[in-house]
């Protein structure tokens, strides 16, 4: 087991830009008192020292977990293959073609070795490129390859760089978007120190550095910044046409980076559906994200070699359906408020029955089944049916996938992050419900809507948008905890943007009879003022502290294994085992795998579960037979596995095949009573005691405390 343990000693006030202003000094004679000339200087001034601040949090940010990646695995002390090793699970996997494409003998040759790949899954040749979501390693190899940087650099070093500078771009993202919205960096300062201050819960790529959504994040955070910008009013067109190119950019960047990419823009397409549906932003703006959003999955599409997966994602199903409804539907924003409820019923249904009719046609098109394992899943947890589905519990049954725990909520409010959220959230929540009531009511309302001007805000289309999308995201990072960091990062941008919004003090200060123009305007910059000392003064310490502690990485079995592999296989031999350590094995080996933990493919699910009766109640004729079908060299077992205790009954590994298989599952608790007890004791149990039936095909080659490496027998 991978351990860490401690080191030994001895080895100002700014102007809104493209914002109205809300009142300006004005003589009786309608002149206006300010001086044009300084206002402009003062302008450039307020963008400037708030850009300076954005580049120096972003990259104060950078060496903040690159410190503590440093500090937490003397990764500078440690061997070659003690880094390899933590780089845990998928992320190893990810890394290993990084290694593959730096040490390949060309560019060429590394490229063909990625699409014709027969070391990943034994018996098979795959097209990684096509797979898996890893240009973005064959770029950073080959841009190591041509700079002359290997003598000063080392190829790992170049790449948790470059995923640790991805850190500042992220957080300037989320400082402008703040900016943008509130009109004030300040705004964005106290989003970036939230991002900061509440890092267990907006990031971790200090310890999972390959993992995709730390390539993809950064790029959702600017294609959010730059559709924030789009939907601000009185754009000129020049500013139009290149804040859309910037959109499709990071839309392609990130889309091309992440796997789920997909069901992430499905839900932003969804926000853009529902605000369009309610006239909150304009429809020709909606209509160019919707087209962004296809082109760029396309285009990935295209470079993934036709992946169906994403031909036939939910997201291309329901942009086409609907743009196709608003064909149909040519007049579904005029008439009165029960008419113009009645079309947008209409819609919604017309929207969804397109989405599912295309969606399944293009499937039955393809045959495509690459992704039925995620809707298993949803299926079950939401409560639509109990399933002994082997992949579908597997999620099931991983803390990361199970609600967001409670004590996440507890952890936010310290920093007073969540209390200022909630705050916002309600306000704007009020005011988009009101919105939307007097879009929808048309000429019949508008006088009733007029009296109630005063009580209420006008709802900026960029505001709404992300509104809908904080709440969309917060409902599935309460659903799905793996999901959090798209929401607790978005959430420091909107908690700090209502914390230094005109619009939202105005409304509190006429709710409670107190509004004045200056009241609003002093509140505006103290709180947020206050609230970043109470952050400096309450986590400044700590975060000196963090810094300030030195361990190391410690996993000695692990590295006993490898090396041993290294030292006593073929190149050639194929290696069976569970999906986490094999693709450590392909990393710091090389050899060739049965199966790994990319799990988007049907036959590498069908694989994995029959690899897993290694853990099962099964003979060892039938596990021989099964492994040899995999072109299985040699098995490794795990004791973690094998003797599992972190999981509850019924949740272990071991029981989510014996229920697979129709057995009874070992120890103390009721069964469903279908299941019966099986013929065969485990098989990772009884293999130990060298029995003649195990001899016979499995002969132990090594063990440490850990893991048990048994060689195959080849019978003819």
């Amino acid at each position: 087991m991978t351990t860490i343990r401690q080191r030994r000693v001895g080895k100002g006030t700014e102007v809104a830009e493209d914002q109205p202003s809300e009142e300006k000094n004005v003589k009786p004679d309608g002149k206006i008192l300010s001086d044009h000339t300084g206002g402009k200087l003062w302008n450039i001034l307020s963008v400037t020292v708030g850009g300076i601040v954005a580049i120096s949090l972003g990259l104060l940010t950078s060496v903040y977990v690159a410190t503590l990646h440093e500090n937490d695995l003397w990764f500078s002390n440690i061997k070659e293959v003690e880094r390899e090793i933590s780089f845990r699970t998928e992320c190893g996997l990810y890394y290993s073609y990084y290694k593959q494409m730096i040490q390949a003998a060309s560019i060429q040759q590394g490229l063909h070795g990625l699409v014709y790949d027969n070391k990943t899954e034994s018996v098979r040749t795959i097209n990684i490129l096509e797979r898996m979501n890893v240009y973005q390693e064959v770029f950073l190899s080959i841009l190591y390859r041509i700079l002359p940087i290997q003598q000063y650099l080392e190829p790992v070093y170049f790449y948790i760089y470059t995923l640790f500078g991805l850190q500042a771009v992220y957080v300037i993202a989320l400082y402008v978007t703040s900016w943008l919205l509130s009109g004030t960096w300040l705004s964005g300062l106290l989003a970036a120190c939230w991002y900061i201050t509440n890092r267990i819960d907006t990031t971790r790529v200090e310890f999972t550095i390959p993992l995709r959504e730390n390539w993809a994040l950064p790029f959702f955070a600017v294609q959010i910044a730059a559709i924030t910008y789009l939907l601000r009013t009185h754009l000129q067109p020049v500013q139009e046409r290149l804040t859309l190119t910037a959109i499709f950019i990071a839309t392609f960047l990130f889309s091309l980076t992440w796997q789920f990419n997909q069901f992430m823009m499905l839900i932003q397409a969804l926000a853009l559906f529902i605000l369009d549906c309610f006239d909150m932003v304009p429809t020709a703006k909606v209509t160019w994200l919707y087209i962004i959003q296809i082109s760029g999955l396309l285009l990935v599409c295209v470079l993934q070699f036709f992946n169906s997966m994403i031909l036939g994602s939910l997201l291309l199903s329901f942009n086409a359906s609907v743009l196709i409804a608003r064909i149909i539907q040519k007049n579904l924003k005029n008439g009165g408020l029960l008419n113009r409820l009645g079309k947008l019923v209409l819609h919604v249904l017309l929207v969804l029955c397109f989405t599912l009719l295309i969606n399944k046609f293009i499937k039955k098109i393809l045959n495509l089944e690459s992704d039925e394992h995620i809707f298993k899943f949803l299926k079950a947890k939401f409560g639509f049916g109990a399933t002994r589905d082997f992949d579908a519990n597997l999620y099931l049954c991983e803390e990361a996938f199970g609600l967001l725990p409670l004590n996440t909520f507890s952890r936010l409010s310290d920093t007073l992050l969540f209390c200022i959220y909630v705050f916002v959230l309600f306000l704007m929540t009020v005011v988009a419900v009101i919105v939307a009531f007097r879009n929808l009511s048309g000429s019949n309302q508008v006088q009733l809507m007029e009296k109630m001007e005063e009580c209420t805000i006008t709802l900026k289309p960029d505001a709404a948008y992300n509104l809908i999308h904080t709440v969309l995201f917060g409902c599935l990072a309460l659903s799905t905890m793996r999901m959090k960091y798209l929401w607790t990062s978005h959430m420091c941008v909107f908690a700090s943007f209502g914390l230094c919004s005109t619009e939202i003090w105005k409304l509190t200060l006429k709710c409670i009879h107190l509004y004045t123009s200056r009241r609003t305007h002093v509140i505006k910059y103290s709180i947020p003022i206050i609230t970043l000392l109470y952050i400096s003064y309450k986590f400044w310490p700590g975060i000196m502290d963090e810094l300030s502690e030195l361990r190391e990485f410690y996993d000695p079995d692990t590295v006993e294994l490898m090396n041993w592999i290294k030292s006593n296989t073929p190149n050639t031999a194929v290696f069976a085992g569970s999906m986490q350590l094999l693709a450590g094995v392909k990393l710091c080996t090389g050899r060739t795998l049965t199966n790994h933990p990319h799990y988007e493919d049907k036959n590498l699910r069908e694989r994995t579960k029959q690899i897993y009766q290694i853990y099962a109640k099964r003979s060892p004729e039938d596990v021989y037979r099964i492994l040899r079908s995999f072109g299985t060299d040699y098995v490794i077992l795990e004791d973690s596995i094998c003797y599992e205790r972190r999981h509850s009954r019924g949740c272990r590994l071991r029981d989510l095949l014996d229920i697979a298989n129709g057995h009874i599952m070992d120890g103390l608790g009721e069964n469903e009573p279908d299941l019966k007890p099986s013929l065969y004791p485990r098989f990772c149990e009884e293999i130990k005691k060298n029995l003649p039936s195990y001899t016979v095909h499995f002969t132990r080659v090594f063990q440490n405390k850990t893991f048990h490496v048994y060689k195959l027998a080849k019978h003819k």
